[in-house]
């Protein structure tokens, strides 16, 4: 039998600002919130993010970010998150796809896709 993923962890500065971004970003819920730590969840799962304080700011590109879904649009989306807190880092468009990739507070890096109204469908990844 094979692991799952039970957790994505975040190194940061501040994990209730984070949290409330994610929760935010993907509706999720603060399930438990402190100064130093905080972990949200759809629902309040058990799986979910997880953001720790540390005390050594980013100072490279992430190895891995989350690509969003929008459940709409590419643009509208862009635009709430941005209302919640990220900004653009730069949009691409390659082989016949488009995305933005945009940092969430702290700097990290993550994408957001195209939706069903900019012609996506769920036979294809991106």
């Amino acid at each position: 039998m094979a692991s799952t993923i039970n957790t994505v962890s975040f190194d940061c500065a501040d994990p209730r600002r984070l949290a409330e971004f994610w929760c935010v970003a993907l509706g999720y819920e603060a399930v438990d919130v402190e100064d130093d730590e905080a972990f949200i969840g759809p629902g309040g799962s058990a799986n979910g993010l997880y953001f720790q304080r540390v005390p050594e700011p980013k100072v490279v590109k992430n190895r891995v970010h989350l690509d969003l879904r929008p459940p709409r649009s590419m643009a509208a989306e862009v635009k709430r998150l941005r209302e919640a807190g990220a900004t653009d880092q730069r949009f691409v468009e390659e082989d016949g796809s488009f995305w933005t990739i945009m940092l969430d507070p702290e700097g990290n890096e993550f994408c957001v896709l195209r939706g069903p109204e900019d012609g996506w469908t769920p036979d294809r990844w991106a």
